[in-house]
């Protein structure tokens, strides 16, 4: 398909390219939660947002809140995180090992990654990688603020189309059957399990 390059990321317009999940599909953990760690250790004040998320998870389990704004509540802490950009780039220096090796194996300039992770945090590492596009959740870097929905499941399905409307997808591949709308939409598609790259029909009911 036409490919147009732009600021060294690739976007396509037609044609068809694999489409990965990241957290536990690339990489070996949940980026977001390493992420917070890695910022606690740094600053354990950070700890003074926990009464505020703990209500957020509490009320999400009793389905009083979405998952979005559930979320979007434990990003509270961004606001205590000086120069949060920055920090997510050292992460990623001391975290790059966590890639799985199958995946660098076999990946390709066009690649698409489509992630719930808010879309700065990985921005650093995809493109040391890359990887062609990236389409993740619109989270403010200083309030932790969504735009838009929180980019899992259908949503994720909404937003690749948003980006690529004739786009074919060749392979899929994930962690997880929330995924399932973009599997559905792949030629081929696949389940990762702690590094192991099993057919996406053998999980299947």
């Amino acid at each position: 398909g036409k490919t147009i390059k732009q600021k060294g990321w690739a976007q396509e317009d037609d044609g068809a390219m694999n489409v990965y999940d990241f957290d536990k599909t690339i990489y070996k953990k949940d980026s977001s939660w390493a992420f917070y760690f890695y910022c606690l250790r740094r600053q354990p004040l950070l700890f003074r947002y926990w009464p505020r998320q703990g209500w957020a998870a509490l009320r999400y389990a009793l389905r009083c809140i979405d998952k979005t704004r559930m979320k979007q509540e434990f990003y509270c802490y961004f606001r205590g995180v000086a120069d949060i950009e920055k920090k997510a780039e050292t992460f990623w220096e001391t975290k790059r090992d966590g890639i799985y090796p199958w995946y660098l194996a076999q990946k390709e300039e066009e690649d698409v990654v489509v992630s719930a992770s808010p879309e700065f945090l990985l921005r650093p590492i995809c493109r040391e990688l890359g990887i062609g596009c990236l389409i993740a959740s619109r989270v403010d870097v200083k309030t932790g603020k969504y735009t838009g929905k929180n980019c899992h499941g259908a949503e994720k399905v909404r937003r690749f189309r948003e980006k690529f409307p004739f786009a074919e997808i060749d392979r899929f591949y994930s962690d997880s059957l929330s995924d399932t709308p973009l599997a559905e939409m792949a030629k081929e598609s696949f389940l990762v399990r702690k590094g192991r790259v099993e057919p996406w029909k053998s999980e299947r009911t």
